[in-house]
């Protein structure tokens, strides 16, 4: 089994949606697209709540090492939003099964801006209706997707302050628990 596969199918055994005998995995007991992308979401936002609560926030405030976009540099934690993509790099480079990005209506950095029409419909989707996932297909060259866009809220202050601090930052008013961008996650439909 493919390592980066197993929380995944931890969470999917969890929820009864999949049955695993002896040593084998069974088929999945017929999942939609959007109960994957709400698997897939609920690992991705516990292990980045965790990393942010847990890890940033903490050894912030405790004063022991700060987090930095300039890690490297600055001999600093990477911020959140970095450990974030340097997952979802590592995802895509092995499998082509799903993609998924953060973005923002509000971006940092340009590159986590949406680029298709999805994207900022459902950016804007999930500010205007808090605590609302929102769900569509694409198609993307020849290729149609189900896409699934979900909130990323300042779940500590750290995260709210990094943002409202930040020199490229096009928004400066975050509290804590408001909506920041969007989780967005991509499966291929079709054969």
């Amino acid at each position: 089994m493919h390592t980066t596969l197993r929380p995944l199918l931890a969470v999917a055994v969890a929820a009864g949606l999949l049955t695993i005998t002896g040593c084998q995995e069974s088929k999945p007991s017929g999942f939609s697209p959007q109960q994957l992308t709400d698997m897939l979401h609920l690992v991705m936002e516990s292990d980045r709540a965790v990393y942010t609560k847990q890890v940033v926030n903490r050894l912030k405030d405790e004063g022991v090492i700060k987090p930095s976009e300039h890690f490297i540099d600055d001999k600093a934690l990477p911020l959140p939003a970095q450990m974030f993509r340097f997952g979802a790099e590592a995802v895509a480079a092995k499998t082509d099964a799903f993609s998924y990005s953060l973005q923002s209506l509000w971006p940092i950095n340009k590159q986590n801006a949406p680029r298709t029409e999805a994207e900022k419909i459902g950016l804007q989707f999930i500010i205007d209706n808090p605590g609302q996932n929102y769900y569509t297909e694409e198609k993307l060259g020849e290729q149609t997707y189900f896409t699934a866009v979900y909130p990323d809220a300042a779940v500590a202050p750290v995260c709210a302050s990094c943002h409202n601090e930040h020199k490229d930052s096009p928004r400066t008013d975050f509290k804590l628990g408001d909506v920041l961008g969007g989780v967005v996650i991509r499966v291929p439909l079709g054969g």
